[in-house]
């Protein structure tokens, strides 16, 4: 059994392809520092090291050396998250056998490192008993891992910020695994179509995927739902109905808002995931089904797990990865990527050719907070292109009225707060008023653990008027 190392300073990495590589018959120890590394190498033979190149000890280059030292006949692949091809063939000149590049794919990971054990191999048989000399590398080759177009999923568009990259990069790791998946993200971040890429990049692709919105289910529409009902189980039960795990079979099960499901169906739905049977509504009949599940909730799952909303042990056994999709107001160097996409997408649709955006609506969109993310910066394109004659500029006439007010609002207005503990003892009626709000909204914020959607039902009030008071009222949570 051939021995590897996986140095990486991140430990979902590390744990993902220590499986992955178990699972193909190989001996995986892993480490997150240099240090530890080489100290590892020292007491035990290593026959290939997989190892990130920016480590918070050290670089791969210095690493790279230092292994060499240890081990001439150690196999070394870099990982880099970096573009620059001059780094990957300096490092394959001072011996790496190849080099990849991030987002990771675990599939093309494993042919390189049996393509790496056979080179080894040939090298042996050729040279019979002399060393390898790490001057003879093989010169850099184009990595196995490039993100070309042609591999995007039309449904998502690839950001270039540092918090899409690293979105992507667990996407490619988890897809071609079966772990179930956890999606955490607002709402309008895109879920959804995380989940079609999970799928589309997984052995289960050429199979089904099925999206339910647990969101829009009653507890009596529930079970049948997701299990199916047989003819005359209950009331307007005319015929037989499939569920989505039937329907999902071989495939993927997307579920969607799954924190609303009752906790009924919630005790259904552990002993699905158990025992891998399904009974449909007014049957005894067991079904037995193969489906990977990848869920979704715009608040942390964890945390309805603490308020007795959500079952812990379905929890663990939906946990085995969890993807974080941040919000759109902390990736706005994506902005002109979504934007040419929607209004790609949109002149399509409307047949015309839209305009280009004018710089003052450009600076709106970077000032505006974007509470719907992603599926708002849609809507606001539709609608800008719609309303904006064929090859014209688009201007701030185009957007809505809570875009423009936004942009339009006093900076002044926005450091009320700061304001408010200098003026709380004054008499002005509207001063008093907005301190009574500031501290109202705090305190329903940090009553719900600041899940933005359920402090706006708390307060009565729609999510679009509460951004709006947190702005005006400079809240930053």
């Amino acid at each position: 059994m051939k021995n590897i190392l996986i140095i990486d300073d991140e430990i979902n990495i590390c744990t993902l392809l220590s499986k992955f590589l178990s699972k193909h018959g190989f001996n995986v120890d892993t480490t997150m520092t240099g240090a530890a590394a080489l100290k590892m190498m020292k007491e035990k033979t290593f026959d290939l090291v997989l190892c990130d190149y920016r480590l918070k000890d050290t670089d791969g280059a210095q690493l790279l050396q230092d292994i060499h030292q240890i081990n001439p006949q150690t196999i070394v692949i870099i990982i880099t998250g970096y573009t620059d091809v001059r780094v990957a063939v300096e490092m394959v000149k001072n011996g790496a056998y190849d080099y990849l590049s991030k987002p990771l794919y675990p599939d093309e990971i494993l042919n390189l490192v049996h393509k790496a054990f056979a080179h080894k191999e040939s090298e042996q048989e050729r040279m019979a008993v002399q060393p390898v000399d790490a001057g003879s590398a093989p010169e850099a080759r184009e990595t196995l891992l490039s993100r070309n177009q042609s591999e995007k999923n039309d449904k998502y568009v690839y950001g270039e910020s540092e918090g899409a990259r690293e979105l992507i990069r667990q996407i490619k790791l988890v897809a071609p695994t079966d772990y179930s998946v956890i999606i955490f993200g607002e709402t309008g971040t895109g879920k959804e179509s995380v989940a079609h890429l999970i799928h589309h990049h997984s052995k289960r692709s050429s199979q089904p995927f099925v999206a339910l919105d647990c969101g829009s289910l009653s507890k009596e529409l529930a079970a049948s739902e997701l299990f199916g009902h047989e003819k005359g189980s209950f009331t307007g039960a005319i015929g037989t109905k499939i569920g989505a795990f039937e329907q999902a079979q071989g495939g993927t099960l997307f579920l969607d808002e799954i924190s609303n499901l009752s906790y009924d169906i919630q005790v259904a739905m552990l002993r699905v995931l158990q025992e891998k049977v399904i009974r449909r509504v007014g049957s005894l009949k067991e079904i037995p089904v193969d489906v990977r599940i990848i869920v979704a909730s715009n608040e942390k799952l964890s945390e309805s797990v603490q308020r007795g909303k959500f079952r812990e042990d379905l929890f663990h056994r939906f946990n085995e990865f969890t993807i974080y999709i941040p919000p759109l107001r902390e990736r706005r160097e994506d902005l002109p990527l979504f934007v040419a996409s929607f209004v790609e997408q949109v002149e399509k649709e409307l047949e015309k050719s839209c305009g280009k955006i004018s710089p003052e609506v450009w600076k709106c969109f970077q000032q505006y907070n974007w509470p719907g993310n992603i599926r708002e910066l849609k809507n606001i394109i539709r609608r800008a292109c719609l309303l904006t004659p064929e090859m014209q500029e688009i201007n701030m006439a185009a957007l809505p009225l809570e875009m423009k007010e936004s942009f339009a609002q006093p900076q002044e207005e926005l450091q009320i707060t700061g304001e408010l503990a200098i003026m709380a003892n004054d008499n002005d009626l509207k001063t008093v008023a907005l301190q009574a709000e500031y501290n109202k909204i705090i305190n329903v914020l940090k009553e719900v653990k600041y899940n933005k959607t359920k402090a706006a039902q708390l307060l009565n009030i729609d999510r679009k008027t509460l951004y709006n008071k947190l702005r005006l009222l400079n809240i930053n949570y």
